[in-house]
């Protein structure tokens, strides 16, 4: 057997609708999987605590990928979703005393019905103009939560008692262990679920609206239905992730969902790659560790240019808006694409092709 594929020949259909085709493919995920397990071993709870947010972040980026990458319906309001999300389920689990888990399945189907309602717009805007449609829905979002004073009681946040899972609190110095176990296995589910969604004639309607909206309704796909509900989906993600992000918080304010939080998960499915569920995790791991590998360096070259530690949040946006257009400029197709490259370079290696 060679040691690389040189080829896929599938002899039945759950060969075809695997996940997984070649022994490398598998290899990559045991190396994978077994790194994750090793992870909460290897790190201190400071950069554990980077990862959590990571997985987090995963979760959201799937799911504003499924409506940028894969439906090709722009939008500026992850920002207002998330704090839907948030708020809705601190709220059920902190006054109304709801168990976590339907707190959050509460939050994350409220969130995809206001989607919904704020994708409307996209059955007759396109481009640009859908853009400043759901920014529109970023901004009404956001006053609501901020001059609502009954969600926050005057105070202009929430707090959330500590999360509890089948009666175990996550509280103490193995917090972040337990956050991490629980926020991997959700992540994983929200990649899975998203790879698969792409298998369904929901999925599929999904990818022929993005590329031609007019051949697609000519094929039998209803335009109205499929950009309602890639808005729900997309929007669904968002809320589990705003969930989780007050979960893990323990505390809500409307600061946290600004139109910089919208702007942060489009740059991760930017650099990450568009229309790629890998992609959005790539991305979302590239830009939530590019703040902390900043501040390392910042601290590493303290003493060789004195006050860079001063100008560290203008040093952060700099890199963040470098990172962003030199993706734009040399790689528009993100991190995937990179890595897919070098699959294909150690693939065929010593040709070239």
């Amino acid at each position: 057997m060679p040691a690389t594929a040189t080829g896929v020949h599938h002899r039945s259909y759950r060969s075809d609708l695997a996940l997984r085709h070649t022994r490398a493919e598998k290899a990559r995920l045991v190396l994978v999987v077994a790194a994750l397990a090793a992870l909460p071993f290897l790190v201190d709870v400071y950069w554990l605590s980077v990862v959590n947010t990571i997985l987090i972040a995963v979760v959201g980026a799937v799911g504003l990928n499924i409506l940028v990458g894969f439906t090709g319906q722009i939008s500026l309001g992850q920002g207002g979703f998330l704090a839907v999300g948030a708020f809705t389920s601190a709220l059920l689990y902190e006054r109304a005393g709801m168990p976590a888990l339907v707190s959050i399945a509460a939050a994350i189907l409220l969130t995809a019905v206001v989607g919904a309602f704020f994708g409307l717009p996209a059955l007759r805007l396109k481009g640009l103009y859908l853009a400043i449609a759901t920014l529109a829905a970023q901004t009404i979002i956001l006053f609501v939560v901020r001059r609502w004073e009954w969600l926050t009681e005057g105070q202009g946040y929430l707090d959330v008692r500590p999360f509890e899972l089948f009666g175990v609190e996550f509280v103490g110095a193995m917090s972040e262990v337990m956050w991490y176990a629980t926020l991997l296995v959700i992540a994983t589910g929200a990649v899975l679920a998203a790879r698969n969604l792409f298998r369904t004639n929901l999925g599929r309607s999904f990818m022929a609206v993005r590329d031609h909206d007019i051949a697609a309704a000519a094929m039998g796909v209803n335009v109205t239905y499929t950009k309602v509900m890639a808005f729900a989906v997309s929007s669904g993600f968002v809320g589990l992730a705003g969930a989780l992000t007050a979960h893990y918080n323990s505390t809500v304010s409307w600061e946290r969902f600004t139109l910089e939080e919208s702007i942060l998960f489009l740059a991760m499915i930017i650099v990450g790659g568009l229309g790629s569920v890998a992609g959005s995790v790539y991305g979302a791991a590239f830009i939530i560790l590019l703040s902390p590998l900043l501040l390392e360096l910042s601290r590493l070259l303290h003493d060789l240019v004195p006050g860079l530690d001063a100008q560290f949040p203008a040093l952060e946006l700099g890199a963040f808006g470098l990172v962003i257009v030199l993706f734009l400029i040399f790689e528009p197709r993100g991190l995937d694409r990179i890595w897919q490259r070098v699959k294909e370079y150690v693939r065929y290696w010593p040709f070239r092709y």
